[in-house]
Parts: structure tokens; sequence; C-alpha cells
């Protein structure tokens, strides 16, 4: 069972915002109304859940946290567009 995951939000501007949990549920309400949210999500609500994937740790997660965050904002959108095409 993963512990970590690695997600993408959208926030209300266009923008993406890409952090890691072990609570997607928890954090992505945090972002959205409460003062644990990221400072980069604060403005920029509401935010919506557009990507996530499992990670076995939390090494792990941030590897791939790092590398996503690393990608131009239209390899992004590619990312996940293929994972809502994997869900269809």
């Amino acid at each position: 069972m993963s512990d970590w995951f690695v997600y993408i939000l959208q926030c209300a501007d266009g923008s993406f915002y890409t952090g890691i949990t072990t609570d997607l549920a928890r954090r992505i309400q945090e972002h959205n109304a409460g003062p644990n949210g990221a400072r980069y999500t604060r403005s920029r609500r509401p935010v919506s859940l557009v990507y996530s994937e499992p990670h076995e740790g939390r090494s792990a997660a941030a590897s791939r946290e790092y590398a996503i965050k690393q990608l131009p904002q239209a390899a992004k959108r590619e990312l996940i567009t293929d994972s809502l095409t994997k869900l269809q």
C-alpha cells in the first residue's frame, strides 16, 4: 500500500501547484479553506485536484514532485491529459 502521493492542483488562475501528502482529501481541503494551505494557493483559490500518483515512501514522492515541478506547463498538461485518458 502506498503511503505518499504526488499531486497536481489546478488553481483558479489556471496555474498548477505540485505537492506531496499522505492524505489527499485533507490536503486539498487545507489548500482550499485553511491557513495550512500553501502560500501559493491561498491567493489562487479555489483549487481542484487534476492529477495524483502513489509512491511507496516520502523520498520517492519528493523526487517525483521535484521532477514534475521542473516540467514546463505544457508537459504538465500532457501528463494530466494522459492520466485522464487512461481512466476512460
